[in-house]
């Protein structure tokens, strides 16, 4: 009764691993990839005051021309952008949505995509479920989960792959690019014939320079889908709200498959949306935070042995186990059930990254501390 490539594809690392959290109880979570804040009053106000007012309907596929236009006017202002509200912008549920509406609009069956490892769990999922054929660039902890830009030309000669997926700031390393490191990129992505569709989900969330979207580089809007919304860096994940921004014809036919599947998306989230774009204090307080969280988990981890890149961006550090010698998997499962603390194993997001873990720090900075204990002693316990 299961088609073939839907039993192809294993189910999530992520969730897998987590089904075992929720059955211990009083555990510190330091796995879940989803901020501890809750969307700002304003937004949760909005929502209400908007279903008590009877915005309980369908909108256009597209989604609300008030919500389109606010982000077009948002990108333009953050990123010298201009997209057209009209027929450049796609509202979607969520960024999952929107990657996969993405894949569905332009591959065909064995079209070959790259995938950046160590990448979110659903890149290579959705690329085999849309009969694409994923190829791989790794990425290493010596060169601070970059890409490598001979790997990355010798790849694309190579494969000659239909689209390449970008994310950053990186779930699970944190790892951010600079505007020039972009610019190098795109002087290769350039001269090929690929689509870059770039996940910039945690483009809120950066410490150091402002964020640089890829499609704003001279020449790269014709040949970028961006995806983009909510969940992150307004704390809106239960709202479901993204959006994916591109070519006119790209978002035509990402259109059509949403409008035969999805429809369109809750009108009270795009509502909430609406406010949210109204709410950048809210948003640099938790970066501020973030930050703050940032430092500390990153100096501990490195006093007690667990060398890692310092996150540029988002709310996740990607420590190497390296010279413990022990695999990803079975040093989760044992701090799981000895000390209480939940991480994810690195295996998640790759096969090559099993002498590493994930740790989000989206989390009180007194669990924080508490966790850091409780891994000491883990590590010790076990000379480790």
């Amino acid at each position: 009764m299961i088609s073939k490539r839907v039993e192809k594809v294993p189910p999530s690392g992520i969730r897998e691993f987590f089904d075992l959290v929720l059955s211990r109880p009083n555990i510190i979570s330091l796995g879940v990839g989803e901020p501890d804040f809750i969307a700002p009053w304003r937004v949760r106000e909005r929502a209400i005051t908007a279903l008590e007012e009877g915005f309980t309907s369908y909108t256009s596929n597209k989604g609300l021309k008030v919500l389109r236009k606010l982000i077009a006017s948002y990108l333009k202002k953050k990123y010298g952008l201009n997209y057209n509200s009209e027929d450049e912008i796609l509202i979607t549920v969520g960024v999952s949505q929107g990657l996969d509406l993405a894949l569905r609009t332009i591959i065909d069956p064995q079209d070959k995509v790259v995938v950046v490892s160590p990448h979110y769990v659903a890149y290579p999922a959705l690329v085999e479920l849309n009969l694409g054929k994923v190829v791989f660039l790794e990425t290493t902890f010596q060169e601070d989960f970059k890409v490598n830009l001979k790997e990355l030309h010798r790849i694309l000669k190579k494969e000659k792959p239909k689209a390449i997926i970008l994310n950053y700031p990186s779930n699970p390393t944190g790892v951010t690019y600079s505007k020039e490191e972009l610019k190098r990129m795109w002087s290769i992505l350039s001269k090929e014939d690929v689509v870059i569709i770039s996940d910039e989900i945690y483009g809120e969330i950066v410490y150091k320079d402002s964020h640089t979207s890829l499609a704003s580089l001279k020449g790269a809007k014709s040949k970028v889908i961006l995806l983009n919304g909510f969940s992150k860096g307004w704390a809106m994940t239960g709202f479901r709200i993204g959006y994916a921004c591109g070519p006119k014809r790209v978002i035509e036919g990402m259109m059509k498959i949403h409008s035969f599947s999805m429809l369109c998306a809750p009108i009270i989230s795009q509502i909430a949306g609406e406010e949210a774009l109204k709410c950048w204090g809210e948003v640099e307080a938790m970066v501020k935070e973030y930050r703050r969280r940032r430092d500390f988990i990153v100096k501990e981890l490195d006093r007690i042995g667990l060398d890692t890149v310092k996150p540029e961006g988002a709310f996740y550090c990607f420590p190497s186990l390296k010279r413990y010698k022990i695999d990803s998997l079975e040093f989760a499962k044992r701090l799981l059930l000895e000390e209480k603390i939940a991480v994810v194993p690195g295996k998640a997001f790759g096969a090559s990254y099993q002498e590493f873990i994930r740790i989000s720090y989206a989390n009180s900075l007194e669990n924080l501390k508490e966790a850091i204990v409780r891994i000491e002693r883990f590590l010790k316990n076990y000379g480790l």
